[in-house]
């Protein structure tokens, strides 16, 4: 797996890194201005097909700055860093084949490739289809314990919206959660933080989950924070 850290950013054959930033691909979230650059998400063409397709977010001058990096660093290593965190501590996100940065002319150049989460669907998609209530519920319940257990470890989603959650099923009332585009993720020591700005924003970017289900889920992940490695199977 080609994960690069920060140190270890100029150890890196530039044949390489431009071989993933040259890839073709279909654009599914095509590149828009934001943070003094451009980032989009390319659906690599496939080069294999017995492994899973590839997703390819790919960034250019796209940074966030705070007090360590107060030049600013590309958003993908601070995502790098919340998933190898939210691994850590058993939950669910995209395994990801190759990640680095480098400097180019002067901007930033940012590449994560990570495998597409198969058999999942959004949490939007769910919504949108006729589901069991009683699965529906086991969803919520497995959804509520995943976000327990992350501001339990000190993490913030910081984008939680519901096309950023998936859901797999895996039986009849078997469901697993995955969490995806962490680039906002950040550390948070209080869990009522986390919970406050997570929670709330997943309420305004719900799509069509019902008002019964957000309280469902409100309380379900009030009794999760008592017991969060419950019944969450990593």
């Amino acid at each position: 797996m080609g994960i690069l850290t920060e140190k270890a950013i100029g150890a890196l054959p530039a044949t390489e890194f431009d071989r993933w930033w040259h890839s073709p691909g279909e654009w599914v979230e095509p590149a828009n201005q934001r943070r003094g650059g451009e980032s989009g998400v390319l659906l690599l063409q496939s080069r294999d097909n017995a492994r899973p397709p590839l997703y390819c977010k790919r960034q250019n001058g796209h940074i966030h700055r705070s007090l360590r990096h107060p030049l600013g660093r590309p958003t993908i290593l601070r995502e790098l860093q919340a998933y190898r965190a939210l691994a850590r501590l058993g939950i669910r996100t995209p395994n990801i084949v190759y990640c680095a940065a480098r400097r180019q002319a002067g901007d930033w150049q940012a590449l994560l490739v990570t495998e597409a989460l198969q058999g999942f669907i959004s949490l939007e998609q769910w919504y949108a289809q006729q589901m069991p209530t009683a699965l529906t519920r086991e969803m919520l319940r497995q959804l509520a314990l995943t976000l327990a257990r992350m501001h339990l470890g000190g993490w913030q989603h910081g984008c939680c919206y519901a096309k950023h959650i998936f859901v797999k099923v895996r039986g009849a009332d078997d469901v697993d959660i995955a969490l995806l585009d962490l680039e906002k993720g950040r550390r948070r020591w209080r869990v009522a933080s986390a919970s406050r700005h997570d929670l709330g924003q997943l309420r305004r970017h719900r799509g069509d989950m019902p008002d019964g289900d957000v309280q469902y889920l409100q309380q379900a992940y009030q009794h999760a924070l008592n017991n969060p490695w419950g019944v969450l199977q990593p």
